[in-house]
């Protein structure tokens, strides 16, 4: 059985890029990881492309601490929210493009529609994998 291949662009490659660097800079502090995450945060940074690459909305993605809905499981919600009070202060030396694009990013209004074509991606490359 194939796995499910993830393709991200645009702004949600970007997003992943961010949730990618805070979870580095957390893991640094916390766990002691040099070099590459330990297995908690990479199971955090791979749920969190897996949420990215399925959400409705698309490309027109707000951020999650706006978005109406919450895909976020209990623990990963927790430990993502530990991960950003953390990191988030920490983003603008950096990576200060990653940090200034959220920060602009975050003041944007939420859509008011989904992109049906975007939440119905995953399924037609899960079924293109069977």
């Amino acid at each position: 059985m194939k796995t499910e291949s993830r393709i991200l662009v645009g702004s949600l490659l970007t997003e992943f890029k961010t949730v990618s660097a805070m979870i580095d800079i957390y893991c640094r502090h916390h766990h002691g990881s040099d070099v590459t995450p330990c297995d908690e945060c990479k199971s955090l940074r791979d749920y969190a492309e897996t949420r990215l690459d399925r959400c409705p909305y698309g490309e027109n993605k707000p951020t999650c601490n706006k978005c109406p809905i919450h895909c976020y499981k209990p623990e990963p919600k927790q430990q993502m929210k530990a991960v950003m009070r953390f990191s988030g202060p920490r983003m603008l030396l950096p990576h200060p493009f990653l940090a200034i694009r959220h920060l602009l990013h975050e003041r944007r209004a939420v859509p008011q529609t989904i992109d049906k074509e975007a939440s119905n991606r995953h399924k037609r490359l899960k079924a293109n994998n069977k």
